[in-house]
């Protein structure tokens, strides 16, 4: 699999809009079009392998699922992880002849992400710094009562600062990533101990993620049962974690709809004591 330039140039871009003000601020943009289960989708299809895309983000997302940036502070930038990684690893994987199913591959796109994560913070502190000039600028037009531009200041200028640390880099490393894969695969062979070293640790990084979402979630004992009853319906029904998810929210309604009726009878008691007293 090749990358040619222009598809470089339409992953840079993506990887622009994933953090983007202009795309409905952070909700639309860095929680969604930046992140891997999304981003393995948009890498398909531009690259013309939807399916791999998409398994590829689905092994990524799970390292980063439990992922914030609490006061600006990022450990590791799911941009560079949506739109560079994970074209990499596709590359890697074809390269390799494995399969986006197989333990091996999951390993070898777990570990790509992992590497183009940390590199990614460089990118967005990078951005993040160019905005500073910008954002000078609006303080003096506030202060000169020029409010106008403030819109430039807000909509257009971040493209510069987009273009410079997010466009040109993930259009560079794509492009040129492929050969360096290609370089990795004559230098690494996959029976050596550096392969075997790279696939027992990118089998293990999901756990990492994992333990980060129950870490948060987890208060007592019992929030593991929730936890772990989409796993067990899976294992045991046979049913993949889609439809475990759709059970998962009936399970949810119910969970709403008692709540709400909890909520309102003792409403309704306070109204018929009203009633008595007057």
């Amino acid at each position: 699999m090749t990358i040619s330039w222009l598809q470089a140039a339409l992953l840079g871009l993506f990887a622009c809009l994933s953090s983007m003000p202009g795309m409905g601020g952070s909700s639309v943009g860095n929680y969604t079009l930046g992140r891997p289960l999304v981003g393995g989708l948009v890498c398909g299809l531009i690259l013309g392998d939807m399916q791999t895309g998409i398994l590829v983000g689905c092994a990524m997302q799970i390292i980063y699922i439990a992922l914030v940036t609490p006061g600006g502070t990022v450990s590791a930038d799911v941009r560079a992880v949506s739109y560079i990684g994970i074209p990499l690893a596709m590359v890697a994987l074809k390269s390799y002849g494995l399969e986006a199913t197989s333990p091996d591959g999951a390993a070898l796109a777990t570990s790509f992400g992992a590497m183009v994560g940390t590199l990614g913070t460089v990118l967005f502190y990078g951005t993040a710094t160019v905005n500073l000039v910008w954002q000078h600028m609006g303080w003096k037009a506030v202060e000169n009562r020029q409010y106008r531009k403030l819109y430039v200041v807000d909509m257009v200028l971040p493209w510069i600062s987009h273009i410079l640390c997010s466009l040109i880099p993930t259009m560079i490393m794509c492009k040129l990533g492929a050969s360096v894969v290609e370089l990795i695969k004559a230098t690494l062979p996959m029976d050596g101990l550096a392969m075997k070293t790279l696939f027992t640790v990118g089998a293990l990084l999901p756990c990492v993620g994992i333990a980060i979402l129950l870490k948060q979630i987890v208060k007592k004992a019992v929030d593991f049962v929730p936890f772990l009853f989409g796993f067990v319906l899976a294992a045991s029904m046979g049913i993949n974690l889609v439809a475990a998810t759709i059970v998962a929210c009936m399970f949810a309604i119910i969970n709403y709809k008692i709540k709400m009726v909890a909520a309102v009878r003792p409403a309704a008691a306070g109204e018929e004591d009203e009633e008595e007293d007057i």
